[in-house]
């Protein structure tokens, strides 16, 4: 299984349990790692047979910024299902985190993996 990946796709959201976080955007950050084979678009250096990293991007971009969810796992789950559903991965990791958001600490978030690696 080969793997295609977005590394630090920071997005600004609405996020948060709290009264205060409703009313603004927080920055979220989404590192995704996608199960794809690449020997098609190898073979054929042909967009059309490859995992089109920036539309995948664009895509969750455009959610992220749309979304109001109160929770990270809710969000994380959303993107999960857009990545599958709408691009072909039958494998994929997904780290979320909101950086800044404990004190002391760089980020806190989750960590998911959906699908079968092939």
């Amino acid at each position: 299984m080969d793997i295609v990946y977005i590394n630090d796709l920071r997005v600004d959201t609405v996020i948060g349990i709290y009264d205060w976080e409703r009313r603004i955007r927080q920055t979220i950050s989404i590192d995704l790692e996608m199960g794809f084979d690449i020997r098609p678009a190898a073979a054929s250096d042909d967009i059309k047979d490859a995992l089109d990293y920036k539309a995948v991007g664009k895509r969750i971009i455009a959610h992220v910024q749309a979304s109001e969810a109160l929770l990270v796992e809710r969000l994380a789950e959303e993107i999960a299902g857009i990545v599958q559903g709408e691009f072909g991965v039958c494998w994929l990791k997904l780290r979320l985190s909101k950086p800044g958001a404990l004190r002391g600490s760089k980020d806190v978030g989750l960590i998911i993996e959906r699908g079968t690696r092939g």
